[in-house]
């Protein structure tokens, strides 16, 4: 047993000569010593016998938000429950790095989906960034256990202490707690900061974006991706594809809808003025491109089997591209209208897949028809009907109507835990904070333009008083948005692979919170190697020779929306 004297001093070592190594100190006795049991207003105790310590050397990872690294970190986990909670326990996990590679600095990681982390995906970032790199459970059993498991206690019974966990509060005491443990580790002394920053994307980039609205100062920057803001829009408009097919009475062949994206692809490919095999300037293509100009076009798609088991299997799909199946993309790219002609929501960009509107094959009819398998039919079933299910049992009777209704109702319920659509972020900039915010261009998930109508809802809320140019020269002092051509959900497009990825957000932000210097550009792996700030957008001359930022106000109009279906504002 290692004495308490010898672990202050091994504390005093790490902070300041930082002459030890990973194996002196990555033990559950000396995390047990340095665990962040100050009060730090969390209403929370930590379990000290549940702390462990593992070392990892030369650990291998790879993701598009980093590229490849090796690294060497300690793993320290501790679980710790809420006051006056009976049977509550969370758990937390803080990769530190060597001693000679921290930078004072704290990292939170968000998750995916309904998964509050994404394990590897973003927490070897805060490694590289000389950072404490924090990741939570929610509280939901164990790090591997999505909240949509624990969220109802029994059929109409919701979980609202998990709601609100996965919501906003987990991730704020994950960073409360870990950034005084990053403290309390390297003995840093309070007159010293620890800059703290966040990386998330798609569901953790709307946890991302719940920290900001509701604790300003917790983090100095953030790096938040095709956040999933608009929680029960977002989730519920899944449906939207089927529902228009289902409007228009035809259900094409996923192979037909494929077809169009190509042509598509290939049609508006240098209306930025390069051919590279990547739309940047989906604005232009949804302003000129005519979807009718596919009709007769011949596709193919071999059989197959589903590959797994308990997946389906598909025919053989060969035919001309249909005058329905156009009807069908032209609708779904135009986005979810009412039976009154007002706007519901908005689906993604031209160029994109059509994965929301994607059919399966009932081997039974031998139709094709909706696929309910996804997030959509599982959010209607499972957080408005309160039922123990993963999907509806059909679109019958479900119109756009009942879509819309169902946003309103799922908004309604969840407007103080899942929404997270708050626009005034006077306080965040008021406390220094800065964002980075980022989203696909051809996300087929969460349409780019999510992102757009929020950065715009925050600019009208807060300097309506200004004019446009001056509005966003006072956004760029805090909050950037960047808009990646051909960019997928989260990461690149196989079918754009040019349009690369942004891997190194965080350490842009870093450089703006800790230096002051704001990116004007984005740094990008793509063969467009940097990525314009909102509202600028990408335009090539001389030949494909020279790049630049332009404004072009008919392009950023093309992504404005008034959600005029609802009568009341949809941030």
């Amino acid at each position: 047993m290692i004495s308490f004297q010898k672990l202050i001093g091994l504390s005093a070592l790490v902070g300041s000569a930082r002459a030890v190594s990973l194996s002196d100190y990555c033990t559950a006795t000396f995390a047990t010593s340095v665990l962040p049991t100050q009060d730090l207003g969390l209403g929370v105790t930590l379990d000290v016998s549940s702390v462990s310590a593992t070392l990892a050397t030369n650990k291998s990872f790879t993701s598009e938000w980093f590229g490849t690294v090796a690294i060497d970190y300690c793993n320290i986990t501790f679980a710790y429950s809420h006051d006056g909670i009976a049977n509550d326990v969370v758990h937390v996990s803080y990769l530190v790095p060597p001693p000679d590679k921290f930078l004072n600095r704290y990292v939170s990681t968000g998750g995916g989906g309904f998964a509050i982390n994404s394990g590897s995906s973003f927490s070897p970032v805060g490694i590289i960034s000389g950072a404490v790199s924090g990741i939570t459970d929610g509280g939901f059993g164990n790090f591997n256990t999505e909240f949509d498991e624990v969220f109802l206690l029994a059929n109409n019974t919701v979980n609202w202490q998990a709601t609100y966990m996965f919501g906003y509060q987990a991730h704020h005491e994950l960073a409360t707690l870990g950034k005084q443990l990053t403290r309390n580790f390297f003995n840093v002394s309070d007159s010293q900061k620890i800059y703290s920053y966040y990386q998330g994307c798609s569901e953790g980039g709307r946890e991302g974006w719940s920290q900001i609205q509701r604790f300003a100062d917790q983090f100095d920057g953030l790096v938040t991706g095709a956040p999933a803001l608009r929680f029960s829009h977002q989730q519920t408009n899944h449906l939207s594809g089927g529902v228009i097919e289902k409007a228009i009475g035809y259900f094409p062949p996923p192979c037909e809808l494929e077809k169009i994206v190509n042509l598509t692809i290939a049609a508006c490919d240098g209306l930025d003025g390069r051919v590279d095999g990547v739309v940047a300037r989906s604005d232009l293509c949804k302003l000129t491109f005519n979807y009718n100009s596919t009709i007769g076009q011949p596709y193919y798609c071999a059989a197959s089997n589903g590959g797994l088991p308990g997946s389906s299997s598909t025919p053989e799909q060969n035919g001309t591209i249909t005058a329905e199946g156009v009807a069908v993309a032209s609708a779904f790219t135009n986005g979810l209208m009412d039976s009154k002609g007002k706007r519901i929501y908005i689906n993604p960009q031209p160029g994109s897949a059509f994965t929301d509107a994607t059919t399966q094959f009932n081997e039974d009819s031998g139709e094709w028809e909706p696929n309910l398998s996804g997030i959509g039919a599982q959010w209607i079933a499972r957080y408005l009907y309160l039922q123990q299910k993963d999907s509806l049992d059909s679109l019958d009777n479900v119109t756009a109507d009942t879509l819309r209704d169902w946003m309103t109702s799922g908004m309604q319920k969840y407007q103080d835990s899942l929404q997270t659509t708050w626009p005034d972020l006077s306080p965040f900039k008021a406390a220094g904070g800065k964002v980075i915010h980022v989203h696909g261009e051809a996300d087929s998930s969460i349409p780019a333009g999510s992102s757009i109508h929020y950065y715009d809802s925050v600019r009208n809320s807060m300097y309506d008083d200004l004019s446009y140019n001056d509005s966003i020269s006072a956004m760029d002092d805090f909050y950037r948005l960047y808009i990646v051509p051909g960019g997928e959900h989260c990461g690149s497009n196989q079918d754009q692979p040019g349009g690369g990825w942004p891997a190194t957000t965080l350490q842009a932000v870093i450089e703006w919170a800790e230096k002051g210097t704001a990116p004007d550009k984005l740094n990008n792996t793509g063969d467009i190697d940097v990525l314009c700030k909102w509202p600028l957008r990408p335009l090539w001359s001389n030949n494909g020779s020279h790049f630049d930022c332009v404004y072009d106000s008919k392009s950023t109009e093309s992504w404005t929306y008034t959600f005029d279906a609802f009568k009341y504002p949809v941030y």
